[in-house]
């Protein structure tokens, strides 16, 4: 089940990696913003709560550890979920810092590796948020794909936010099948001893039946979330989640 908002506070005050804002307050150093599968949203509610943070006081920074589908630049490849969630900050960084591993093919990103010739080292990332989170009050980190995307041949995604030592948040996009995704992964995350943080209702598919017998297994089986989010018609004002910005990041 979700933790109970004092729960959630209580563990991310035990936490070491954290930081202070101008105002005195201390947030987690950062929170890792994965999703059931790809296409569910992680950009949109890791902007949206990047944005919410700023607007809090925090300098906050972000990352994107490992991309693909990337286009090419004059300044080199660039992922648009990653310029998406640095137009969010207020704390600038190298485009290498936020995205060290950045491929063309819109394809596994462990796929991506090997046809590049590239080997994902976690440490590297691991010193690439110690440098980003040495700038910053909070680092917001999105994953790539779902949970145990592969990012090598024997490490997944899920392995990078237990080396990051980051809270998670769960984007479940909201449409058939999020059931069982939603709760294997929500199982893996607490397997793994990741600190679930809590999920987000995000809701992709405006033509999902039973939508609210679906939102209510989930909630029975997770807890509430951290914010319903309704879909979003194309160039839609963009969601808020100033509260669940203010609940996650208080003392």
């Amino acid at each position: 089940m979700t933790k109970s908002p004092g729960a959630i506070l209580d563990s991310a005050q035990r936490s070491p990696r954290r930081g202070e804002s101008q105002d005195g307050t201390s947030t987690p150093k950062g929170f890792f913003v994965t999703g059931t599968d790809t296409g569910v949203g992680k950009t949109v509610v890791a902007a949206a709560l990047t944005r919410a943070l700023v607007a809090g006081g925090r300098r906050v920074v972000v990352m994107k550890p490992v991309a693909s589908g990337a286009e090419q630049t004059a300044e080199g490849l660039r992922s648009a979920d990653a310029l998406a969630l640095i137009a969010a900050a207020n704390v600038s960084a190298p485009y290498e810092w936020v995205n060290p591993y950045c491929f063309l093919p819109a394809i596994s990103p462990h796929i991506a590796a090997h046809e590049s010739g590239v080997v994902i080292d976690p440490a590297l990332i691991r010193a690439r948020f110690d440098a980003l989170a040495g700038h910053a009050d909070v680092v917001v980190v999105e994953g790539a794909g779902g949970w145990l995307a592969p990012v090598t041949e024997s490490a997944a995604m899920a392995d990078l936010a237990l080396t990051l030592e980051l809270p998670v948040i769960l984007v479940v996009g909201l449409r058939l099948g999020c059931l069982n995704h939603a709760l294997l992964t929500h199982e893996s995350i607490l397997a793994r001893g990741a600190d679930f943080a809590g999920w987000v209702a995000n809701g992709i598919d405006p033509a999902m039946e039973r939508l609210p017998e679906n939102l209510a297994t989930l909630v029975h089986r997770l807890g509430q979330p951290l914010a319903r989010i309704p879909p979003l018609a194309p160039g839609a004002r963009p969601p808020e989640l100033g509260d669940v910005a203010a609940w996650l990041g208080r003392d």
